[in-house]
C-alpha cells in the first residue's frame, strides 16, 4: 500500500478510535450491579447486533467480525498483517488435526476470517494431503499428523505447531516494513517462550523438551531462560531481571493472572506510540489489537459478573485500554 493510502486508512482509524472505550468506560462497565445490566451498558454503548437475547459469545464474536471487516476494508494487501492472521491460520489447523486423529466430535474453536475454512482443513488431515497449504504450513501439518496418529501424545503435536507458528511469525515480523509489526512479532515471541518456561519449570520438563518447545528470539537468549528453567521459578525470575524483563519476573512471582494481564498491557503501551505516525501500517495494527484487547476485558468481566465472582477478583484482570 502507498504512503498516500496508508495515510487515508490512517485517518479512517483514527475516526474509529474514538468509539473505543476508555479505561473510565471500562470502569463504568464495572460498576454495572449484574450481567444482565452489563449486557444493557454495551448494548447502549453500540455493541452487538441489537437483539435484545444476544448471548455474551454472539455479541463478542459479532464484535470480532466487525474489527475483521473494518481491517480488510481497510487494507488491501492480503499479506500486510500477516504477524496477527499466521497465528490464527495454524490454530486452525492444529484443532482440525486434533478432531480428525483423536477422533474427537466435539466442537473446536476455530478462528474466522482464514484462508482455509475448518471444513477445508479437516479434509486436508483425512486425505493426508495437504499441497494446497504454503510450504512450511504443509511440512509442519504433516509432521504433527503423523506425531499425533503414532504417538497420541497431544502435547508433541502442539509443540510442533506452536513453534512453527513462533518460527512464521517472526519470519513475517523480519518482513516487514513497519517498525510496529517487527516490534509486535518480537514480543510475541519473547512472551510466548517465557509462558512456555514457567510451565516447563512448573512441571519440571527435561532440558530436550525445552529445547524443542522454545524458539530463538533477540530480546531473550534461548540457553539462558532454558538453563533459568532447569532450576525453577526463581532461576526464570533471575534472568529475566537480568534481560531487561523485571517487570515481567515481577508479574511470575505475584500470580499467573498478573502475568497474563501484564503482558497484554506491555503490548499496550507498546502501540500506543503509533497514534503520532500517519504513514505506515502501524496504526492500522494497533487499532486491531487495541480492539482486540478491548473485547478481551469486556469478556472478562460479563464472564466474572455472570458468575458472581468478586469486583476485587474481576478487577485483577483487567486490561489497561488503548485511549
Amino acid at each position: 500500500m502507498s504512503e498516500t493510502n496508508y495515510t487515508y486508512a490512517v485517518a479512517r482509524v483514527r475516526a474509529k478510535e474514538v468509539s473505543l472505550f476508555s479505561d473510565s468506560v471500562i470502569e463504568q462497565l464495572m460498576a454495572c450491579k449484574d450481567y444482565k445490566s452489563c449486557m444493557a451498558f454495551l448494548h447502549d454503548h453500540g455493541w452487538g447486533n441489537g437483539e435484545p437475547a444476544e448471548t455474551e459469545d454472539e455479541m463478542l464474536a459479532f464484535e470480532r467480525k466487525k474489527t475483521w471487516d473494518d481491517i480488510h476494508e481497510l487494507v488491501n494487501e492480503k499479506d500486510a498483517f500477516a504477524v496477527i492472521t499466521v497465528p490464527r491460520e495454524y490454530h486452525n489447523l492444529k484443532a482440525a488435526i486434533k478432531q480428525v486423529c483423536s477422533g474427537d466430535k466435539a466442537e473446536h474453536a476455530y478462528y474466522d476470517n482464514c484462508r482455509w475454512s475448518p471444513e477445508q482443513l479437516k479434509d486436508m488431515v483425512e486425505r493426508k494431503d495437504f499441497d494446497s497449504l504454503p510450504e512450511r504450513m504443509a511440512y509442519v501439518a504433516n509432521e504433527a499428523t503423523e506425531a499425533l496418529l503414532q504417538t497420541q501424545d497431544g502435547q508433541l503435536c502442539d509443540i510442533i505447531i506452536d513453534t512453527a507458528t513462533l518460527e512464521a511469525v517472526k519470519e513475517e515480523g523480519a518482513k516487514s516494513d513497519s517498525k510496529l509489526i517487527k516490534q509486535y512479532a518480537e514480543e510475541m515471541v519473547a512472551v510466548a517462550n517465557i509462558r512456555v518456561a514457567v510451565r516447563c519449570a512448573k512441571t519440571k520438563k527435561s532440558k530436550d523438551f525445552m529445547e524443542r518447545a522454545i524458539v530463538a528470539c533477540d530480546s531473550l537468549s534461548k540457553a539462558s531462560l532454558i538453563k533459568g528453567a532447569e532450576s525453577g521459578i526463581d532461576g526464570i525470575c533471575s534472568y529475566l531481571q537480568s534481560a531487561g524483563y523485571s517487570e515481567a519476573a515481577e508479574h511470575i512471582k505475584e500470580s499467573p493472572s498478573a502475568f497474563e494481564r501484564w503482558c497484554d498491557n506491555r503490548i499496550i503501551d507498546k502501540i500506543k506510540e503509533e497514534k503520532y505516525n500517519s504513514f505506515s501500517a502501524g496504526p492500522i495494527l494497533a487499532y486491531f489489537l487495541a480492539r482486540e484487547n478491548e473485547i478481551k476485558t469486556v469478556r472478562i468481566i460479563l464472564t466474572g459478573k455472570l458468575n458472581n465472582l468478586s469486583d476485587d477478583y474481576i478487577r485483577e484482570r483487567l486490561r489497561k485500554m488503548y485511549v
